[in-house]
């Protein structure tokens, strides 16, 4: 026999040493080996949403879908372009080719997106972002005989504390409902007043802003202005100004009101309040 096999044959000690050499480096690169029960996976997609409310998938094919198709076509690494029309959204979903940069590739389709001028008016923001596969480990519960905001409250600080905690990435707060203010008028106060709810509705969304005042320069620096207007709770809301009448008197919202409260609404997304 002839070759490293006959040669080994022959040399027994050689065999032996490099079998010896093979097990020593194996165990030796077992703690560098990234061990999981599930491997990530980059999916490398990329997606863009565009929310067209109270639009027909018919008119948000023609509207939206079409038209973000059209600029990001000949975007370097696209593989395929799906689009799927639904009522009220369209998505665009942008599948890159392997080894493409998907930093790099967001960036451009991002770019090429929020250029389009042609978007329908009621149209609202494009939303473009990575697809990012995420593998679950443990469930936590948070259950008690209180009400569904202290549940939510403390299911929020077991998420923070979770966090905290060394290894450990990402913590969602999933099945909870999120916060809304509800301001109920009264109809007979609307026409005491001459008000109509698209008024008040208007008024609520001009005063409760937080709006950037320009800047200051001294001789100490630059001094940034901003005024804070933004409500959150209910007894904020009911210091809103609704109309300034000639005589100098106002008509505050909580003239109007029947019932301002924070509540946990189902799929509706209100003003969380800061913690």
């Amino acid at each position: 026999m002839r070759g490293p096999v006959g040669w080994f044959a022959a040399n027994h000690v050689a065999a032996n040493l490099l079998m010896f050499l093979i097990v020593v480096g194996g165990l030796m690169a077992i703690p560098a080996i990234k061990q999981e029960v599930f491997p990530e996976i980059r999916p490398e997609i990329v997606t863009v949403s565009v929310p067209y409310p109270g639009a027909a998938p018919a008119e948000v094919e023609t509207g939206i879908c079409i038209k973000v198709e059209e600029e990001i076509q000949d975007v370097d690494g696209i593989k395929k372009l799906t689009s799927a029309a639904a009522e009220g959204v369209g998505t665009v979903t942008v599948e890159l080719l392997p080894g493409t940069d998907v930093s790099e590739a967001l960036d451009e389709i991002k770019a090429r997106v929020d250029a389009i001028d042609t978007f329908p008016e009621d149209a609202e923001e494009p939303v473009v972002k990575e697809v990012v596969r995420k593998t679950q480990v443990i469930n936590v519960v948070v259950a008690g005989d209180v009400d569904e905001t202290t549940l939510k409250r403390l299911g929020e600080r077991v998420r923070d504390e979770i966090v905290a905690l060394p290894g450990i990435t990402l913590a969602e707060l999933v099945i909870a409902r999120p916060y809304e203010i509800s301001i109920e008028v009264s109809e007979e106060a609307l026409r005491q007043y001459e008000l109509t709810f698209a008024e008040v509705a208007l008024a609520v969304r001009r005063s409760s802003l937080d709006l950037p005042g320009g800047s200051v320069k001294s001789q100490g620096g630059e001094i940034l202005l901003r005024a804070i207007g933004q409500a959150y709770r209910g007894p904020e809301f009911e210091q809103l100004v609704l109309r300034t009448r000639p005589d100098g008197s106002r008509i505050m919202l909580s003239i109007l009101e029947q019932t301002s409260q924070l509540m946990l609404v189902d799929g509706v997304t209100g003003i969380d309040p800061p913690r």
